[in-house]
């Protein structure tokens, strides 16, 4: 049995760097995703991925986002998130983090199962569309690695195979 991928794009498009979650998912959707992964930019519509999150049940959800670990523009890292971490994080309708996301969901009483975060350090988060030359250039191998990552997490199969519905 296939398990249930979701690859969530985060970030606002006009905000430089920020647009990187967009960016690779749009890629990825239209590459060829593994049976059971879908993906989507849901931009900075962070409740909507909430809310997504708590109606359709995914096993999995990678959400791709800029992140700042100290690291050179352009460096991509996988991050395993502890969504038990996430409570108090602020829910803001428009602009919410990986971290306010899944704060919102345990709110409303949902399991995130199983949450990874492909992040990107981003080199310039100013006003302005379009990413700076590093993260345009990471763009690529972030969707080739969200789409192994979410194809070994499909491959896994459902976390609790008798999920209710």
């Amino acid at each position: 049995m296939t398990a249930r991928v979701l690859v969530a794009g985060i970030g606002n498009i006009f905000l430089g760097d920020d647009g990187f979650g967009a960016e690779v998912a749009r890629r990825v959707s239209t590459m060829d995703p593994p049976p059971g992964v879908v993906a989507a930019d849901y931009g900075i519509r962070g409740m909507h991925l909430a809310y997504e999150m708590l109606d359709s049940r995914y096993d999995t959800t990678i959400m791709v986002d800029t992140v700042s670990r100290g690291g050179a523009p352009g460096t991509l890292y996988v991050i395993e998130a502890d969504p038990d971490s996430c409570a108090g994080a602020e829910v803001d309708a428009h602009g919410m983090t990986p971290a306010a996301v899944l704060a919102l969901l345990r709110q409303l009483g949902g399991d995130p199962g199983r949450v990874l975060v492909l992040g990107c350090e981003a080199e310039c988060l100013d006003e302005g569309i379009g990413l700076s030359p590093p993260v345009a250039a990471a763009v690529d191998e972030a969707a080739a690695r969200v789409l192994e990552i979410a194809g070994a997490e499909a491959r896994r199969g459902p976390a609790v195979a008798t999920r209710e519905e």
